[in-house]
């Protein structure tokens, strides 16, 4: 659904350009609520069925539809819940957004400095993917990967005239436990994604002790996951170059990437951007 397209087509113009950019020209344009609920009725929805598709709460989706943000928890979560309740009624959830942040003049999300410069990378490069700094992290990856090979195919050869000689197993000349011990259980760090490829990225994201908003892109700059994730509920993501996070609530989401335990992406409220590679993990 376009925004005010109908009520303006006289005036050359659609309301989701020139009217968002200036807040002065809403008089005869409806709000952002007034367009959202006009959409759900068209739709034939009742916002008990829109909380149900986008896990927002039905009094969060009323104050939404009368244009009252302060239920949302802040600009950051007044964003995400515009976007998935235009998602759920079938209108321009980006349109909306700009023209929320134009009418309430908000300001950006106060980040660390490194999440910050990320940040302002992506408005910059915003649909134009970094290739170079992408070749230059797979090129990287590569040779250490074949420098490994390598140096471990070396240390694991035969010597001359005993190439018939069988290889000893790992298991065999590990010591065997004491009649009657317990063999120590698997660490639990790794038992989400234990089996995770070395050469590729995977990241699991656990909703742990609460609730947080959650965006997953990969390596090509395609959206792999942009929700909520609930405590309890877990995604995987896999991807040959990189797995870019950004996380509304770092305290509720626990990451395991490439096979290792990485505890809590960060503080409770704390809106975190994360990039992993394929190797030992990192946060880039």
């Amino acid at each position: 659904m376009t925004v005010g397209k109908s009520s303006h087509r006289d005036n050359s113009r659609s309301s989701t350009g020139d009217t968002a950019a200036d807040p002065g020209v809403q008089a005869d344009v409806p709000s952002i609520g007034r367009t959202l609920a006009g959409a759900r009725e068209a739709a034939g929805l009742t916002v008990d069925e829109v909380s149900a598709a986008t896990r927002v709460r039905v009094p969060i989706v009323h104050s939404i539809e009368e244009d009252d943000f302060s239920r949302c928890g802040g600009d950051f979560y007044a964003r995400g819940h515009i976007r998935a309740v235009a998602r759920a009624v079938g209108a321009d959830g980006d349109t909306l957004v700009a023209w929320y942040d134009a009418v309430h003049g908000t300001e950006p999300v106060q980040l660390a400095p490194v999440a910050a410069l990320e940040a302002k990378r992506m408005r910059i490069g915003q649909g134009r993917p970094n290739w170079t700094a992408a070749m230059v992290v797979a090129i990287v990856a590569v040779i250490l990967l074949i420098g490994f090979n390598l140096v471990n195919g070396k240390s694991t050869r035969a010597p001359s005239g005993s190439a018939s000689a069988p290889l000893p197993s790992a298991t065999s000349s590990a010591p065997a436990p004491p009649t009657g011990s317990a063999q120590p259980p698997a660490p639990a760090s790794t038992a989400p994604i234990a089996a995770a490829p070395a050469d590729k990225v995977t990241v699991k994201v656990v909703g742990e002790g609460g609730s947080s908003w959650v965006s997953a892109v990969d390596g090509d700059g395609k959206s792999l996951f942009q929700n909520n994730l609930d405590d309890g509920k877990d995604q995987t993501f896999t991807d040959p170059k990189q797995i870019k996070l950004v996380i509304g609530n770092a305290a509720a989401v626990h990451l395991y990437v490439n096979g290792k335990d990485l505890g809590p992406a960060g503080k409770d409220g704390q809106v975190v951007h994360l990039t992993y590679t394929p190797g030992d993990p990192q946060a880039g």
